[in-house]
């Protein structure tokens, strides 16, 4: 019989809360001669007495590190010590996926049996214990977080008033370089950076002399803002395999992410070590974490929250400070104005006109050159600083920029306006303010612009001269052809990530691009309905399938099912193509891939107006263990109807339903119903163009399951996704204890 009491070396007040379990699990599992628990910190809880595995804490620790990568509930690890002893580890995790602990049970074979029992058949045996374990393991871990509170308190209430000490009128990029340099201090780094690409903001210090080479420094930056938007969680890397060692060799990481006001990941803060360096621990990463939320505070302090530009009191601060360091250098100042802002805001309603200056504001940071400064100035008017530019070549930039606000297309109901913007050019020339006196001359600029017609740039010249640029791209039929004839098409592949919570797996949607004849990047929505007028579809799917299999059947031993999956996109011409099923299946076993890497991703027009070709498609390659995407979901007039007759894995909500979904309670209540159709039906649901934080935020609310738009991730070259892969999944078996009280994960 099992004595259940507590171990008095380990824990040195009685403890009988697990009795009761004990008992329990010595009723679903005769064979059992020990308990022993530990808590998520490998710490002993509670043990038998003949049993306490004090000599065998590797098996902890394999049993928690296990559980990082294993959605198995319970997830496991068996381990024979000797003859006639066998260790089951479970992990036992809260519904937030914080592991609150692990149960051991120690078993004697004896008798007849020789060979242990699996453990997949231990753990049905003993999971109704374990749940039971669940509550009183959450309990006491919710009890034992405030005693353990107590006692960095007194140091973190010291590290947040030494870093309130050093707040001061001086730009960001000082308090920044103060947080880190508090870092170094406080952990005896070797160096400490801060990126936050949305904001351009790169600030690194080092301790002494230069541990790591600009390239190495620019590669370890790709890596970890890579990682971070994919595991969105604290990252410690303590040890590095050789085919990783790239990331940041020879390094110790200690990586938290800066995260917006809603929850997405823009950032990232990162502490290095050298190898000689004892290993980041719990403490360290409690301190990074800290200075992590202290550098988020500053960006959103300094950061318009609805554009993500800088505010003007930031702004005039930053650019002080590049004016003051840049000697006789010549800069140019932009200032833009939206037309007829007012119009819209009175005919559409103000919540469509702060759309409008969201958007606009996108195009202006995203064409702008990544030195460059941009801020909110006020309402509607937006400015930006481009530093060691002609007026000649920031005219040239306005001119793109125009033409970027000129192709919005909001909606608003059942109609849609024209977006159109006016900008003003100025050089930054030597006066007392020359920052005050350049936004004067460039909005003086823009007012002309607007007395011309609006939809144009001018340039502040003392004779009132202006240039206008215009330039258009048409695509026609010939060139798609030639594309397709000369493969001048490339793959790019968007994230599709969770929205609740932290875990799963990252899926990605394989986008096409056509290349231009200058090497310039052409959108689909440029050739697409070109190609479906010609019958050209087809062909282009073809291509599409083809070069997936082929990249991802060169790089198949870092993307199996089990890690990530990638969705491609097919049109109703090729599921009225009846040789294309033979083409797919035919591409799928030369690319040695499992099949369940892929997922096809069908309209739901195409879909129901080729239904009896459709299910034969799906049937045949979920055979083959394919998975199937039901896209644009809610724009059919059949939807219900037909969704019986598909047998789907995933909904794709329509991203008509979902852009409006914080304002239209239609649009809104549509989605709250397909996600719980979906969940009846067994599929999981996915949110398209989420676009803004707030619609994040919103689809979360709504019991989505994942979302794919802006707001989750940025598309990027299938080629380097693919290479980043591969540098992750060799990272990946190192992986150990998650030693943070946010399931910091140790690669």
């Amino acid at each position: 019989m099992l004595d259940l009491k507590t171990n008095a070396v380990e824990t040195p007040t009685a403890d009988t809360s697990f009795d009761p379990y004990g008992r329990l699990l010595r009723m679903l599992m005769p064979s059992l001669r020990g308990v022993v628990v530990h808590d998520g910190y490998a710490k002993l809880v509670w043990a038998s007495d003949e049993w306490d595995l004090s000599d065998e804490p590797q098996l902890i620790d394999e049993a928690i590190a296990n559980a990082v990568s294993d959605s198995t509930e319970f997830p496991g690890v068996a381990r024979t010590l000797d003859a006639d002893r066998v260790v089951y580890s479970f992990a036992v995790r809260a519904e937030q996926i914080e592991l609150l602990g692990v149960v051991s049970l120690v078993v004697r074979l004896s008798g007849n049996r020789i060979e242990p029992r699996p453990l997949q058949t231990v753990r049905q045996l003993v999971q109704p214990a374990l749940e039971c374990m669940r509550r009183e393991l959450a309990l006491r871990a919710k009890l034992g977080l405030s005693e353990r509170d107590l006692n960095i308190k007194e140091r973190d209430l010291e590290l947040m008033m030494d870093l309130s000490s050093h707040q001061t009128a001086a730009s960001d990029a000082v308090e920044f370089s103060q947080i880190l340099k508090t870092g170094l201090d406080r952990m005896s780094c070797a160096l400490a950076a801060l990126w936050v690409p949305d904001k351009n903001i790169s600030v690194s210090l080092t301790q002494s002399g230069a541990p790591m080479s600009p390239e190495a420094l620019q590669r370890a930056q790709h890596h970890l803002t890579a990682w971070m938007q994919l595991q969105q969680r604290t990252i410690v890397i303590n040890h590095i395999s050789k085919v990783a060692s790239d990331v940041a060799a020879p390094y110790k990481i200690l990586a938290c992410p800066i995260r917006h006001h809603s929850g997405r990941v823009m950032g990232v803060l990162a502490l290095f070590n050298p190898p000689s360096a004892p290993d980041f621990d719990v403490q360290h990463t409690r301190v990074a974490e800290m200075l992590a939320k202290r550098s988020t505070s500053i960006i959103q302090a300094q950061y318009d929250s609805s554009t993500g530009l800088m505010t003007r009191q930031a702004f005039e601060q930053q650019a002080g400070a590049v004016l003051g360091a840049a000697g006789g250098s010549q800069h140019s100042i932009l200032y833009l104005d939206i037309d007829r802002l007012h119009v819209i805001n009175e005919t559409f309603g103000m919540h469509i006109g702060d759309d409008v200056i969201v958007s606009v504001a996108d195009r202006l940071a995203k064409t702008l050159p990544p030195e460059a400064l941009s801020a909110r100035i006020s309402g509607d008017r937006l400015a930006a600083l481009i530093p060691n530019c002609t007026m000649e070549s920031a005219a040239a930039i306005a001119e793109q920029i125009r033409a970027a606000a000129e192709d919005i297309v909001p909606r608003a109901g059942q109609g849609s306006f024209e977006v159109s913007v006016c900008l003003g050019v100025a050089p930054i020339g030597r006066s007392d303010n020359p920052l005050a006196h350049a936004l004067a001359t460039a909005e003086i600029a823009c007012k002309a612009a607007k007395d011309r017609g609006r939809n144009r740039v001018e340039m502040f010249q003392d004779s009132d001269q202006s240039i206008i640029k215009r330039h258009t791209d048409i695509l026609v039929i010939g060139k798609l052809r030639d594309a397709l004839e000369n493969d001048g098409f490339r793959l790019d592949a968007q994230p599709i990530l969770p929205l609740r919570g932290n875990y799963g797996r990252p899926r990605f949607e394989l986008l096409i691009r056509m290349i231009g004849e200058r090497g310039e990047i052409i959108p689909p929505d440029k050739f697409l309905s070109s190609a479906e007028r010609y019958q050209l579809m087809p062909s282009i799917d073809r291509w599409v399938v083809s070069r997936a299999c082929q990249l991802l059947g060169q790089h198949r031993a870092s993307v199996g099912e089990e890690f990530a999956r990638f969705a491609i996109n097919l049109s109703g011409q090729s599921l009225q193509d009846n040789s294309f099923l033979a083409f797919v299946v035919d591409q799928l076993k030369a690319s040695g891939l499992p099949p369940g890497v892929l997922c096809f991703e069908l309209t739901e027009t195409a879909t129901i107006g080729n239904l009896e070709k459709a299910q034969l498609f799906m049937h045949t390659l979920q055979e083959l263990g394919c998975e199937f995407a039901l896209d644009d979901f809610g724009t059919g007039v059949s939807s219900l109807a037909y969704l019986k007759d598909l047998s789907v894995d995933y909904i794709k909500i329509d991203g008509s339903f979902v852009r409006d979904a914080a304002t239209n309670p239609r649009s809104e209540s549509m989605i709250k119903a397909i996600a719980q159709l979906a969940k009846v039906m067994c599929m999981e649901t996915i949110a398209e163009y989420v676009e803004t934080d707030v619609l994040r935020v919103r689809m979360t609310d709504l019991g989505v399951d994942y979302g794919q738009g802006f707001a989750m991730g940025k598309a990027q070259r299938f080629e380097d996704l693919l290479e980043e892969l591969a540098i992750y999944e060799a990272t990946v078996s190192n992986w150990a204890l998650p030693e943070s009280a946010q399931q910091a994960t140790e690669i």
